[in-house]
């Protein structure tokens, strides 16, 4: 995961303690270094101590920041006193970067409020926060109102606000390739490429007649094949599978890679069943766990808004997502039910895997058109899910977003499955059939619902539900 880049405010105000800006300002870079940040801010020798309190201190900082622009994903106001909270505004509206900003108030400390130390931070954030909305500036806040940058609760909020920052900044201009026309049988996951690119999203598309074609073009003896096979074969397991179903994987796999390389793809969305079964001979499923686990997500069944959903998290977390069905109950546990996919998940999300036969589809198109699929059971631990969903009656992108956990229950299944714990989880599975969400949902082995839900909620403008 590359490093996230903070353009850092330091908030002045002439008749409060200047040495606090020193100070504060040191602390806040130090801490910034250590956790991998890169900062860009004004020297010391601007303003008092770097500081920012004039128009004129505002407008350096500003031009500062924009020839940092493709460098800057967020924006850090930090106040070691009160601040000025125009100088603030100013310098965030000037820079015109569109970013996410977070707002940090420095605590006051009992045995230090005399006028040489009493910094007014708590009062100050207040000022700045109603200046940032009287410019139509949106913002996130810490978890406490103040905070030492030694505590704990800021380096958490630090982290967060990284992750809303990378995700903010992975959906602007994402551009995301459809290989293949909707199975008719999922009318579920229709979406609307219109909603999707006022957001800044572009769809891209793929007949899948040209990804066969091409394919069948290729020759087995092209170093790209070649290599592709070479690729398949160290990712999983492939005992069993016969000699003929890998190659056709390897020539798919080489025309895929060839075409989101062309187009600039991020992320891939397949016509899974049955058309390329029937008329290619394999599953593309291995194929889009590959994809996935290189941190370039593969949903399937043309799923372009479960995808998007699968490329948020990764971006929050830095890990490789899956998408899941929402499949079964788990016994008469509440709160726990069965996910499932059939599969493509990437291979770091299992505690074991192999390449296997599609059984649910092979009845239907023959098992010598079924190979390909990656089965086994996901490894126990945290678990963060995002649906997203274009609502085109109401002219919005739609979601909702929540944590959990993937137990280690005992299940004997097939397929790529998991045994999910998730709190009130009859009161989520209320919301999704009341509110028309898809059976699909991303999933990542991370908790990263918080600055999901800030990125979109708060700067993409989103109608996100947490489910908490």
């Amino acid at each position: 995961m590359s490093r996230t880049t903070l353009g850092v405010i330091v908030g002045n105000r002439g008749f409060f303690p200047d040495h606090l800006c020193k100070t504060g300002r040191e602390r806040i870079l130090a801490l910034l270094e250590k956790m991998g940040f890169d900062t860009v801010v004004l020297p010391e020798s601007v303003g008092k101590f770097g500081s920012v309190e004039t128009f004129g201190e505002a407008r350096a900082c500003a031009e500062l920041f924009r020839k940092h622009a493709d460098d800057i994903d967020g924006i850090l106001v930090t106040l070691p006193n009160f601040g000025d909270e125009r100088a603030v505004a100013d310098t965030i509206r000037l820079a015109a970067l569109n970013v996410p900003v977070l707002v940090h108030a420095f605590a006051d400390k009992p045995a230090k409020m005399s006028l040489a130390d009493r910094a007014d931070s708590f009062c100050g954030k207040m000022s700045v926060c109603n200046n940032l909305r009287q410019y139509g500036i949106p913002f996130s806040l810490t978890a406490l109102h103040t905070v030492d940058p030694d505590n704990d609760s800021f380096r958490e909020d630090l982290q967060r606000f990284g992750a809303t920052c990378r995700v903010v900044r992975g959906l602007r201009n994402l551009r995301v390739g459809c290989i293949g026309a909707r199975p008719a049988a999922f009318n579920t996951v229709r979406y609307s490429e219109k909603l999707l690119e006022r957001s800044g999203i572009t769809v891209e598309t793929l007949d899948l007649s040209e990804v066969i074609g091409r394919a069948n073009r290729l020759s087995s003896d092209d170093p790209v094949v070649k290599a592709k096979l070479d690729e398949i074969r160290a990712y999983t397991q492939t005992e069993g599978i016969p000699a003929e179903s890998l190659d056709r994987m390897a020539r798919l796999g080489a025309v895929v890679d060839a075409w989101m390389r062309d187009r600039e793809l991020a992320a891939t969305a397949f016509q899974c069943w049955t058309s390329i079964e029937e008329f290619y001979g394999i599953v593309p499923c291995t194929l889009m766990s590959m994809m996935s686990d290189r941190l370039m997500p593969s949903a399937c069944e043309t799923d372009i808004a479960g995808v998007l959903g699968m490329h948020i998290l990764q971006l929050a977390s830095g890990k490789p997502s899956a998408l899941l069905d929402w499949n079964n109950n788990y016994g008469d546990d509440p709160d726990k039910c069965v996910v499932f996919h059939c599969s493509n998940l990437p291979k770091s999300v299992f505690r074991e895997q192999r390449m296997s036969l599609q059984d649910i589809i092979a009845a239907s198109v023959g098992r010598e058109n079924a190979y390909g699929t990656i089965v086994g059971r996901m490894q126990p631990g945290p678990l963060s899910f995002l649906r997203i969903s274009t609502d085109d009656l109401a002219g919005d992108i739609v979601g909702y977003v929540g944590e959990g956990r993937v137990t280690d229950d005992p299940l004997d299944t097939f397929g790529g499955f998991g045994v999910v714990e998730v709190p009130n989880l009859q009161l989520l599975l209320h919301y999704i059939c009341a509110n028309g969400f898809e059976h699909h949902v991303a999933a990542n082995l991370s908790e990263v619902a918080a600055p999901v839900y800030d990125a979109l909620t708060t700067y993409l403008e989103w109608d996100i539900h947490w489910h908490a």
